[in-house]
């Protein structure tokens, strides 16, 4: 029986068919899905790592015993495995292991659109493109088996669109035997000292010819969807190729599941059996700048957007430009100019809101940092002014601190980043006599992902109770002596903390720890109206920016029961108690 699953749910089941043992990964937007579903598989562990180099680390451990294992991670999360996976290149594996990396062209919910092909490259590793969640579940199980041919891990990269669009697939009938854990020791395997390192060098790029030589013969990976028209040829991967045969329908097409290495023969093959080639890939012209050092012109990023996700409605214009003409698309529904916009906005009781509407009495620059609380750089609030990376939050504060900047300067970030990144950045401030004010959102769960566990939640990806990491024990194990736990509803309690600690000269921590409602699924307190008697219509209540408080035909404001949470931030925003 054939079941409809999404491209994560099905690099899930590939995992479980194909003997997967364990899997470790951090939740990041589009690959969150693939552990979320892979633990629901008996006979497999899993796990959310505090961080995508502690999780590579350990699906790297894993796979040294000779069972197979996998890792999971957004494409900007490779940035921070990325060390362990230049020298797991080297070393090499014994059991299978899969680099799941997805990546976000467009940037729907990411703050880059870098392409994972590049790092493939730098790192020598094989990489698969699934094109949609059949192949996703197929290409999953083929890429254990290379990882053990070449014994090497695999990196298998989609896109959203893979990750998130659906197809039809029908489970197998059996599974791969999962593999007994049996490290064998061999220091000149596992440890790279320049002595075995050197050599381990040599093997890579002798490996790399032997497994673009094997790419050539993967028909099931690499194969060209037949077309009558020989006056051009495209060459295309992932989704991306599929595209094409919608727009493209008589002309041939190579569709490259396995990508790199590069597979030169089946590229010159097909190069000979056309007119002209034109490359059609998303992000970086990485095909296209190897496929013209073989001495093969062609098209490419000429005429194919090298930004944003190449959808149909983009390709549409390709093909208008490769023939010539300037017809375009119906423009969109007028009526779709004229709707309102509909920003980004905190949730209604989100307690992040309330911290940010505290640092608004304050001048005070805010280093943000990944995760709901960027939204805080929205109207009405406006207050985040730089967000670089997990755990920027404290190390770009502290940065500017020793600059020499004037202002005073609040570095904040999240529970769950502070166990990913953020406990480095809060050693740096103690170590180097920083005195920047630190600030972590502890809403008890990693929200933006989908309310994911961490290490201070007290609870397993497994669903398992476990000890919970204290966020103030920590602090205080790495010097820091001024810390402060605060609801951030209890705003005047709030200021006066920020007010104490921005006067003097001393780093200090702040933890604004307030339940996520979304993750509550509940209500926990009295819903709030205002009073229309004592209301003066000042509008201040609009400034905390809760979507539950709106402005009636009437002109003045009014709290939608619906929306309204129950946070009493906007009560304390009124001076004329119109808010009960």
């Amino acid at each position: 029986m054939r079941e409809l699953f999404s491209g994560n749910e099905a690099i899930a089941l590939g995992a479980y068919e194909g003997g997967c043992t364990a899997a470790f990964g951090y939740p990041g937007t589009p690959s969150t899905e693939i552990l979320e579903n892979l633990v629901k598989y008996p006979g497999v562990y899993c796990e959310w790592s505090p961080n995508e180099k502690v999780a590579f680390e350990a699906a790297a451990g894993a796979a040294y015993t000779g069972v197979r294992s996998i890792v999971t991670m957004k494409h900007v999360g490779l940035n921070v495995a990325a060390d362990p996976m230049m020298t797991l290149s080297y070393i090499g594996v014994v059991g299978g292991m899969v680099i799941c990396v997805a990546d976000d062209p467009g940037q729907h919910s990411s703050q880059t659109e870098q392409d994972t092909r590049q790092y493939a490259r730098m790192a020598k590793l094989p990489i698969l493109e699934p094109a949609n969640a059949g192949e996703a579940r197929d290409f999953m199980i083929a890429a254990f088996e290379i990882s053990e041919k070449h014994h090497c891990p695999v990196i298998l990269r989609t896109t959203t669109c893979v990750s998130h669009s659906r197809s039809l697939l029908e489970r197998k009938s059996e599974i791969a035997e999962k593999a007994v854990a049996d490290f064998k020791k061999e220091p000149s395997k596992f440890v790279p000292l320049p002595l075995w390192g050197r050599k381990m060098r040599i093997n890579a790029e002798e490996r790399l010819d032997r497994m673009a030589a094997d790419a050539c013969t993967r028909k099931d990976l690499n194969y060209v969807m037949e077309g009558s028209d020989k006056k051009m040829g495209i060459i295309s991967s992932g989704i991306t190729a599929f595209h094409c045969r919608e727009l493209f329908p008589d002309t041939p097409i190579l569709k490259l599941g396995w990508a790199f290495p590069f597979p030169d023969d089946l590229i010159r093959e097909f190069a000979a059996t056309v007119d002209k080639v034109v490359v059609i890939e998303e992000a970086d012209p990485i095909l296209e700048e190897h496929i013209k050092s073989l001495g093969i012109p062609c098209d490419g990023k000429n005429i194919v957007p090298r930004c944003g996700e190449l959808t149909p409605s983009r390709l549409f214009d390709v093909k208008m430009k490769l023939e010539g003409k300037t017809d375009v698309l119906p423009a969109p529904v007028p009526e779709a100019a004229d709707l309102p916009s509909r920003p980004p906005v905190f949730c209604p009781g989100c307690p992040h809101r309330a911290l940010f509407y505290a640092l608004g009495k304050f001048d005070v620059i805010v280093t943000g940092d990944i995760g709901c609380y960027t939204l805080g750089v929205f109207p009405p609030l406006n207050r985040t002014d730089t967000c670089l990376c997990m755990g920027g939050g404290f190390t770009v504060a502290h940065g500017m601190e020793k600059a020499g900047e004037k202002k005073k300067i609040v570095g904040v970030l999240g529970d769950s980043t502070f166990f990913h990144s953020g406990i480095t950045g809060l050693i740096d401030v103690v170590y180097n006599k920083g005195t920047t004010k630190l600030i972590v959102l502890d809403n008890r769960i990693t929200a933006m992902t989908g309310h994911q566990e961490h290490p201070g939640t007290g609870k397993t990806l497994m669903g398992e109770p476990t000890k919970a990491a204290s966020i103030e024990g920590i602090a205080k194990a790495c010097g820091m002596e001024r810390i402060f736990v605060c609801d951030p509803f209890d705003q005047k309690s709030l200021h006066d903390i920020l007010k104490q600690e921005l006067e003097n000269d001393e780093p200090a921590l702040i933890i604004s720890r307030a339940p996520c409602p979304l993750h509550l699924k509940k209500r926990t307190v009295i819903r709030r109206k205002i009073n229309a008697d004592k209301c003066k219509n000042c509008k201040a209540c609009l400034k905390c920016g809760c979507p539950a408080i709106a402005v009636g035909a009437d002109g003045r404001p009014y709290i939608e029961p619906v929306l309204c949470a129950g946070c009493e931030l906007c009560e304390s925003t009124c001076k004329f108690g119109a808010i009960k």
